[in-house]
């Protein structure tokens, strides 16, 4: 995998920022939102097909991506969309630019990523939270992208 926000780095998010509850409407953070300026350029971290693009709802412009291992790719907030539906992506294309639409509206700028995995890891179960039985869906991307 690669960063999928062009010239950010580590610094550009928390790593405390996957599954942090409470937070707002969503009630918990299952992913990590990477801060750069609005309209830096927004990459597929992985080789995969474009399954959904939308433009609506708490994540705003938002793509889809199904990648290696069945595990789904989710990029939000994007001010640009640039790719479509079934278009087949090399790590690194471009798939739209960083923004802040959807609930992100008067927030800085940033892409939030999460990554979902169809297979359960029941070890990730979270009791402390209310959707903690959620986490055994979700991958840290901070785990994989440092």
């Amino acid at each position: 995998m690669i960063q999928p926000v062009k010239g950010a780095g580590l610094q550009d998010w928390s790593e405390k920022s996957f599954w942090a509850y409470p937070w707002g409407s969503s009630i918990t953070h299952k992913g990590i939102d990477i801060f750069q300026e609005k309209g830096t350029d927004v990459v597929a971290s992985t080789h995969g097909i474009v399954v959904y693009t939308h433009e609506g709802g708490k994540g705003g412009k938002s793509v889809m991506v199904l990648g290696p291992k069945w595990r789904f790719h989710y990029y939000a907030h994007l001010d640009e969309i640039e790719t479509f539906v079934f278009q087949t992506l090399k790590r690194g294309k471009v798939i739209g630019t960083v923004g802040d639409t959807g609930n992100a509206k008067g927030k800085p700028p940033h892409l939030h990523y999460a990554i979902t995995s169809p297979f359960p890891n029941p070890y990730l179960y979270d009791k402390e939270t209310v959707h903690g039985w959620k986490k055994m869906f979700y991958l840290n991307p901070d785990t994989w992208l440092r």
